[in-house]
């Protein structure tokens, strides 16, 4: 019993201690806010400037619909295919990344490309010859680069075309 008594006893001590702690002391609370509206207020940034809105009209009659795989239908709704009864050539044996163009020459008005193969040949090509291993069609060949269009999957069981370019290597 004598336990229980001093347990209480203990306990309202406590009690009066956390309440008195609780009451005073908020003088330094005060003199700050006192403070702080003592100071001149500052400059409020102005709001940028609204743009007004633009309007954009989608022409979308004339565009590939955005939920149909690109390159599905060829020329003339033909879908789009390598030619399984194109002669192969040479340099379709190689794939793109280890040709290097080495050079052009011209002979009339017609440019001429130079091709050097991954064994030290260097081969002739002009447009209409196929290059890599992705049915590369040369499309055009200029002073420093030869330009083709490859034919590659899709991913989605079609093929799509690709340009791809040959640079002159130093």
């Amino acid at each position: 019993m004598r336990n229980t008594r001093n347990a209480g006893i203990i306990a309202v001590a406590l009690a009066g201690m956390v309440a008195a702690g609780c009451s005073g002391g908020q003088s330094d609370l005060q003199n700050w806010i006192a403070a702080t509206k003592k100071k001149p207020g500052g400059r409020i940034q102005a709001l940028p400037e609204v743009k007004p809105y633009e309007t954009y009209v989608y022409g979308a009659a004339k565009l590939r619909s955005p939920f149909q795989p690109q390159g599905t239908a060829g020329v003339n709704g033909q879908s789009l295919r390598p030619s399984s009864r194109r002669n192969r050539e040479f340099l379709e044996g190689f794939s793109l990344d280890t040709l290097r163009m080495v050079g052009t020459f011209k002979v009339g008005s017609s440019f001429y490309g130079l091709v050097q193969s991954k064994d030290g040949l260097v081969h002739k090509i002009q447009p209409g010859n196929y290059l890599g291993q992705n049915d590369g069609k040369v499309t055009e060949i200029s002073g420093g680069k030869i330009s083709l269009v490859e034919i590659i999957p899709d991913g989605l069981g079609g093929y799509i075309e690709r340009p791809a370019s040959l640079a002159l290597s130093n």
